[in-house]
């Protein structure tokens, strides 16, 4: 699912390799992506549940004007995650309606 060329960008496969955890599941991501895209990648779609009747979102704007693709990131509800780019070692999490801050 990942783009390794790009008639613009070029070659897109030489980035370093880092790992992510979501929802507790080790995945691969690579340095300078956006979390959405490394989860895309990784086959993941549904990045929230709506609180009300808990239906799934993901990504739809992907600009960071809506909210369909929040989710916890490493302990902080409601990060967009089509504008935030990943980190080694990131702990992200399904959110479930508005999330819950968790101390540390």
């Amino acid at each position: 699912m990942r783009i390794i060329e790009h008639p613009i960008l070029g070659k897109l496969d030489k980035k370093k390799k880092i790992r992510i955890y979501v929802d507790g599941k080790e995945m691969e991501a690579h340095e300078g992506d956006i979390i959405a895209s490394a989860l895309l990648s990784n086959g993941k779609k549904v990045f929230r549940l709506t609180m009300k009747e808990k239906k799934p979102r993901g990504v739809f704007c992907a600009i960071g004007r809506c909210t369909d693709c929040i989710m916890i990131v490493d302990g902080i509800p409601n990060v967009r995650t089509c504008i935030t780019p990943v980190k080694e070692g990131m702990k992200i999490e399904t959110q479930k309606g508005c999330g819950e801050w968790k101390q540390k």
